[in-house]
Order: C-alpha cells, then sequence, then structure tokens
C-alpha cells in the first residue's frame, strides 16, 4: 500500500512539474537575450577549446539534447534560432554536456557505458515483468530476471542526476562570467534549468518506487 501511494504521489508530482516547467520556458522565453541559442552554444564551445562539436537544429519541442556518439548539440527551433534567456540557458546547459564529454566527467562516462545494456533491457524489461507475473507460481526466475533488468534502468536513472545537475551549473555559471547574462538574468537561467532538472529527479524516483513494488511482488510469493 505504502508503494502505492508512493508512485501516485510521483506520478502527480511529475505532471506538477512538467507543468511548471513549460510555464517557465514560456515565461523566459519572452525575456530577451543579445544571443541566439545557437550562437551561445557555439561561443561556448569555442571558449573551452571544443572544435569537433557542431551545433545544429532540429525538430520539436524540449528536444534539445547533446549526441556523444555524432558530437552533435542538438537544439530545438526554439532553442537554435531564438534571442531569449530560455533559449540560451537550454543551449548552455546542452553545451555543457559537451564539455562533460570533452573532459572526461565520470558520471557522463559511467551513463554511455550503460547505454547499450539499458537500451536493450528497456526493449524487453515490460514483457519479461509480465510473463515473471504470470509464472511466479512455476517459475518465480522469470520475475528476477526482470527486476534487475528494470534495475538497470533504475540504475541509469540515478547516475543521469549528478550529469544533469552538473550541466546546468556549468551553464549558469559560464553564463554569468560571460556576460551573456547578468544580475537580473542569471537567476531566471537558473530557475529554468533548475525546474528542467525536477524532472530527472522525479524520474528516478518513480524509477525507485516501481523497482520496489516488484520487488515487493518477488518477496511476497517467496
Amino acid at each position: 500500500m505504502n508503494i502505492w501511494i508512493i508512485m501516485i504521489a510521483v506520478m502527480i508530482a511529475s505532471a506538477l512539474i512538467q507543468a511548471v516547467l513549460n510555464a517557465k520556458f514560456n515565461k523566459y522565453s519572452k525575456v530577451g537575450c543579445r544571443y541566439t541559442g545557437a550562437e551561445v552554444a557555439e561561443k561556448m564551445l569555442r571558449e573551452n577549446g571544443i572544435t569537433d562539436v557542431s551545433v545544429v537544429s532540429i525538430g520539436g519541442r524540449l528536444t534539445d539534447h547533446y549526441d556523444p556518439t555524432r558530437k552533435t548539440i542538438n537544439l530545438s527551433a526554439e532553442v537554435y534560432g531564438a534571442n531569449s534567456i530560455a533559449a540560451v540557458a537550454v543551449a548552455a546547459h546542452e553545451t555543457g554536456h559537451a564539455i562533460q564529454h570533452a573532459t572526461g566527467y565520470a558520471p557522463l562516462r559511467m551513463r554511455s557505458a550503460l547505454v547499450p545494456v539499458v537500451s536493450f533491457c528497456n526493449s524487453a524489461v515490460s514483457w519479461v515483468l509480465l510473463l515473471g507475473c504470470v509464472l511466479i507460481q512455476i517459475l518465480p526466475q522469470v520475475l528476477w530476471l526482470g527486476i534487475a533488468m528494470f534495475a538497470m534502468t533504475t540504475i541509469f536513472s540515478v547516475i543521469t542526476l549528478p550529469v544533469e545537475i552538473n550541466a546546468s551549473a556549468r551553464a549558469v555559471q559560464w553564463l554569468d562570467a560571460s556576460g551573456i547574462t547578468d544580475f537580473e538574468t542569471t537567476p531566471m537561467a537558473k530557475d529554468a534549468l533548475k525546474w528542467a532538472a525536477y524532472t530527472y529527479v522525479i524520474a528516478a524516483l518513480g524509477s525507485i518506487a516501481t523497482l520496489l513494488y516488484y520487488i515487493g511482488i518477488a518477496r511476497s510469493r517467496d
């Protein structure tokens, strides 16, 4: 029962955080900046001596991400060409990931190493857990296999937290030090990235709660 309460609370918190994040992004998208998101990413790369990463525009909303395999900073259209505090904050954050990659930031290396395993687990874990619940009385090992696979995705979610928080810290520090943001707009950039980080926190909590739920099912049948 307690796990169910936690899971429901996580779902509600996730919806609220996403709503606040969208509101913050919309609010700070109306605050002007003399640079576009793309210009900030390119400038931040240059000032950190990174010359082998390109900045590209992609479709979607809030789809911004850094691709370490292709060494590209992928910015959504509303970030790539926009002159706003929201845009430069997001662009600097994704560039922070590129800097992590270039400097060998340990949590990022750990997360990258887990990507192939987590991709495989994500593709099969739902079916393994379902089959494990069906066969729990005669073959409980299947459920424990599903739990082990889900645990890998949970570990990935937890490792993601320091990666995202560090990228945001790098972004805010650089934006302020470079003069792109000031005493008035730096807190805005920090606030936008803070709420973006909360989405990863709640995702990790949700993953942990789900993992505990399945462990509870498995142990109750032992």
